[in-house]
């Protein structure tokens, strides 16, 4: 984008601070050096993106349809729009600068991305710690329906809890405003998704990257600017309970 949300960065900074003191996880936080610049341990990231989800929202619905093998639901699951699934679903995904893909188990021993007690040790701390995030979501009038872990090791092989976490890593909804089938009001980056697809960017950018290409960044009007910088500020003062501006 060619224009910036204003208090973003600290919006992120400050919420990832929150989640990293708050769940119970070793991670890879050492101290926040200003307002948008957080002090980390050096870690040799593993390649995987862990992603959590507890909806029926997003690109799972085009790997369901396609039938998808990733895509493991219960037979009597009713596909709806934004429906919670039965369990919170680990749908772990390649890490890409283009395009991010599924990846199962298998192909992520066979690469040797993680050995097999590595595997289960992400998988069952990344459902731990989404159910964590949602418990504490749901007690601010939050719905978090999926969201996006990364890991890392340090020099002694430990595997730390890493990148970020806040509306840039999970779709966020409010309860009051939450329908099953239909489109949520989203409280995270999810609103300038939704405006590149409606005025026909995403296209533009699918087209480019045909040609291993990116497009010129479109202009963002300002009152998008100004609705997500208000939503992000509102998440995170609603979640951790303290005033934006008073930090």
């Amino acid at each position: 984008m060619n224009r910036d949300i204003p208090n973003k960065g600290e919006v992120l900074c400050r919420f990832a601070k929150f989640w990293f003191e708050n769940l119970a996880a070793p991670n890879h936080m050492l101290g926040i050096r200003s307002k948008k610049d957080m002090l980390v341990k050096k870690l040799k990231m593993i390649p995987i993106e862990c992603v959590v989800r507890g909806y029926f929202y997003g690109s799972l619905i085009d790997r369901y349809k396609k039938g998808d093998e990733s895509v493991s639901l219960p037979s009597s699951f009713t596909p709806i729009l934004a429906t919670q699934l039965p369990e919170p679903l680990f749908d772990p995904t390649t890490k890409s600068e283009k395009h991010d893909i599924p990846i199962g188990k298998e192909k992520i021993l066979s690469l040797g991305l993680l050995n097999v007690n590595e595997y289960y040790y992400i998988k069952e701390k990344a459902l731990s710690l989404y159910k964590s995030m949602k418990d504490i979501a749901s007690a601010a009038d939050f719905i978090l329906a999926d969201v996006k872990f990364e890991f890392g090791r340090d020099n002694n092989s430990n595997i730390l809890l890493a990148d970020s976490l806040g509306p840039d890593e999970y779709r966020l909804w409010l309860k009051s405003n939450y329908q099953a089938g239909k489109l949520q009001e989203s409280y995270d980056k999810q609103v300038l998704r939704d405006w590149l697809t409606e005025t026909g960017f995403k296209k533009i950018v699918d087209r480019y990257a045909m040609q291993g290409l990116k497009p010129p960044s479109p202009d963002i009007p300002q009152q998008l600017i100004d609705e997500l910088e208000k939503r992000y500020i509102f998440a995170y003062e609603a979640i951790t309970k303290s005033k934006f501006s008073d930090q």
